[in-house]
């Protein structure tokens, strides 16, 4: 007999890359939808804030900081001045915050990012460029500012088929070129 497991409702790069993240440390899941990572990274003891512009979808019954905000409009980022031990976004790009999210990562924290890139929109939605990632785009973001522990960029057949990028990047006391390794 053949036993059938469910899939985990988890990004397998926020589950590989959640070991970066400081024990106990303070978590910003942005643009959180649903809250899959927030409820992932809150199990495993992190303090986590949840942004989004409908928290309604969250799941309840996690001791998290909830957050209603529209990240595009005047006010984009609510918690300037924050630092967050780990930022994680996925499937979510709006441009103007990349650089703000990069800052907010305190030292020794991590940014965890995952979304859609340039080749997505023969695949399906999203198709607009202005949600999709240029090639090599988180790579220069992070320049300068992030140490690169991974970065991965290409297709993917699960959960759907879609064009993504992905990095796990460190602020550490020197920043090493963005020679991307595998953990």
């Amino acid at each position: 007999m053949t036993v059938k497991h469910a899939p985990s409702p988890y990004s397998p790069w926020v589950e590989r890359c959640a070991p970066l993240i400081p024990p106990g440390g303070s978590v910003v899941d942005v643009a959180c939808g649903t809250g899959r990572h927030v409820t992932l990274l809150a199990r495993a003891g992190h303090r986590v804030t949840a942004i989004d512009r409908d928290i309604s979808r969250l799941v309840s019954g996690e001791a998290i900081e909830a957050i209603k905000a529209d990240l595009e409009g005047s006010n984009a980022w609510p918690l300037s001045g924050r630092m967050f031990d780990a930022v994680v976004v996925t499937n979510y790009l709006h441009r103007p915050l990349l650089p703000i999210l990069i800052d907010s990562v305190n030292p020794g924290g991590a940014l965890i990012y995952e979304t859609f890139a340039h080749g997505n929109e023969k695949l399906g939605r999203p198709g607009n460029p202005d949600f999709l990632l240029r090639d090599g785009e988180l790579l220069e973001a992070v320049a300068e500012k992030l140490s690169v522990v991974m970065y991965e960029a290409g297709r993917i057949d699960d959960p759907k088929p879609a064009i993504v990028q992905r990095i796990a990047a460190v602020k550490t006391e020197t920043i090493s070129p963005a020679i991307p390794r595998w953990i």
